[in-house]
């Protein structure tokens, strides 16, 4: 392969099996120096040597605290696959380093908006708990709650929510929606967000994490939220009071969660939200298709390439002694 940035490296530092599977195909046509790291559970403090000196750093789901990148020496620009980077790690403390985060957009919007309708079907039907059962020797039934006429509220609304949008529209519901700024849609009514929680059978978050809307479903707006709704997560687990979703989940406010994301992930052994019937869980993968693999995997080196780009000028001026 080629290097269109003299000594510019990249390395993706936690490549599960199927991501790094695509990385490994399509670095047949890569143009920088890049390796594929194949532990996909590497530990933080493990990064400086795995990296190597390297300027990229592709991250999945690797925390990468700003004390450990202190000490990546070389490291310049973090490629992020997602874009939710400040659940692992703090971009303005990076940019202060002198690295930058990139993330990628767009990549899975069917995939995780798949896995929102599918989370809400399972929790309307509470599968879930019957296979359980059913797998324990107990013939559980349970009346469900019928989706077609019912209400779902999307709270933030980009590529993702409006492929839920479509979805939920075509198996017969009614969307309504609301965002931080102002958005139209086709066949979707955009509300006020007090009128979207008390009036939506079914609310799904797509927000993104920040700031501003980290623990954005706090108590006082599941208090508001209509009597026996189902919430669906698959944004970020930081986005809600958990605390209070599962007093509201135990007391039957909310009927049903069905979530991706949590506040800690993995979700540790043991945790209160695997206690509870009411639940039905997904580990972090609503993004996990073929197709968003090899969107997500393309994009990321779309990005490495433009880092390399940017630099090769540079780099020519050095070597040719233009100091212009």
């Amino acid at each position: 392969m080629a290097d269109t940035s003299p000594g510019l490296r990249a390395v993706f530092v936690d490549a599960n099996p199927a991501l790094g599977d695509v990385a490994d195909q399509l670095l047949h046509l890569a143009d920088i120096a890049f390796t594929v790291n194949r532990q996909p559970d590497i530990r933080p403090d493990a990064l400086p040597a795995t990296l190597a000196g390297a300027a990229i750093a592709v991250i999945d789901h690797t925390h990468l605290p700003t004390a450990i990148a202190r000490t990546c020496h070389g490291l310049e620009h973090v490629v992020f696959l997602g874009t939710g980077p400040r659940s692992y790690m703090d971009p303005d403390e990076l940019a202060e380093l002198g690295i930058a985060v990139h993330t990628i957009k767009g990549y899975g919007d069917t995939a995780v908006a798949e896995c929102a309708i599918a989370l809400t079907w399972a929790a309307a039907r509470n599968f879930a708990r019957m296979d359980r059962e059913m797998r324990a020797g107990n013939w559980l039934r349970s009346d469900a709650l019928q989706l077609t006429g019912r209400t779902l509220g999307v709270v933030g609304f980009g590529g993702i929510a409006a492929e839920v949008a479509r979805l939920a529209s075509g198996v017969g519901m009614r969307v309504i929606a609301w965002n931080r700024t102002a958005r139209t849609h086709p066949g979707v009514t955009f509300v006020a967000l007090d009128h979207l929680l008390a009036q939506s059978d079914v609310v799904s978050l797509h927000l993104a994490l920040n700031d501003e809307t980290r623990n954005f479903l706090s108590r006082e707006r599941i208090a508001g939220m209509r009597s026996g709704a189902i919430l669906v997560n698959t944004a970020r687990g930081a986005l809600v009071d958990e605390d209070a979703m599962v007093e509201a989940l135990r007391d039957g406010r909310l009927r049903h969660a069905g979530l991706d994301v949590y506040t800690v992930e993995p979700l540790p052994a043991g945790h209160v939200l695997a206690t509870l019937p009411n639940v039905t869980l997904s580990a972090h993968s609503a993004f996990r298709t073929a197709e968003a693999n090899q969107n997500l995997i393309g994009a990321a080196l779309d990005h490495c390439r433009r880092i390399a780009a940017a630099r090769a000028p540079a780099a020519s001026a050095l070597q040719t002694g233009d100091s212009r």
